[in-house]
C-alpha cells in the first residue's frame, strides 16, 4: 500500500478556487447593488494578475506593475460594475483617473482589513516567480490608515484569512 494520494479525476482545486472567488464577486455585487457605498468600515484590497486574460487596464499601470497589483477599493472610486465573469471600476491614480477591467480569474488575493478576512488564491502561472514592484497606491484620503497585504495576511489574532493551495504534481 502506498503511502501516496492517488490522482485525483475530478479538479477539486479549480472547483474550490472557482468558489472561493464566486465569493469576491458576490460581495462587488453587493456593493454594486448599494450604489457603491461600502457599509461600515469595511474596504478591500484586492490584488490581481495584470497580464492575465480579459485585464484591461492603463498602460502606464502594466508598464509599472508587469505582473501583479493591489488596488484599493475604499472611499474613491466610482462605476463599480460587476458581472458574472469579473468587474469594471473607476480609480484615480496619481490624480489621473481610470477604468479597471478585472476578471475574478486574474484575482490572486481579496482582503477586507476592517473585519481581518481575507482569500488568496493560486497564482494562474505557479511556476513563474513574481516581478519585484512598488505597492499599489491609487489614491486615498490624507490620514487613512494603510496595511499591506502581507500584514493582513499574517495577523496573529486569529483573522479569517483563507489560503487555498493543493499541490499540483509535475
Amino acid at each position: 500500500m502506498s503511502d501516496e494520494a492517488p490522482d485525483s479525476l475530478i479538479p477539486y482545486d479549480e472547483i474550490v478556487q472557482e468558489a472561493l472567488r464566486a465569493v469576491v464577486g458576490r460581495v462587488l455585487g453587493q456593493v454594486e447593488r448599494d450604489g457603491g457605498t461600502l457599509p461600515g468600515n469595511h474596504h478591500f484590497y484586492i490584488t490581481f494578475k495584470t497580464g492575465a486574460p480579459g485585464v484591461d487596464i492603463p498602460a502606464s499601470l502594466t508598464e509599472r506593475f508587469p505582473d501583479e497589483m493591489t488596488i484599493v477599493l475604499q472611499n474613491k472610486f466610482w462605476d463599480l460594475v460587476v458581472t458574472d465573469t469579473g468587474f469594471s471600476v473607476g480609480l484615480s491614480f496619481n490624480q489621473i483617473p481610470s477604468k479597471l477591467v478585472i476578471p475574478f480569474s486574474a484575482i490572486t488575493a481579496f482582503v477586507d482589513p476592517a473585519v481581518d478576512f481575507g482569500l488568496q488564491f493560486q497564482a494562474a502561472l505557479e511556476d513563474e516567480q513574481p516581478a519585484a514592484h512598488d505597492d499599489a497606491e491609487n489614491d486615498a484620503p490624507g490620514g487613512t490608515e494603510r496595511r499591506s497585504l502581507e500584514d493582513v495576511a499574517k495577523s496573529e489574532d486569529g483573522s479569517n484569512v483563507v489560503t487555498v493551495d493543493f499541490g499540483r504534481k509535475k
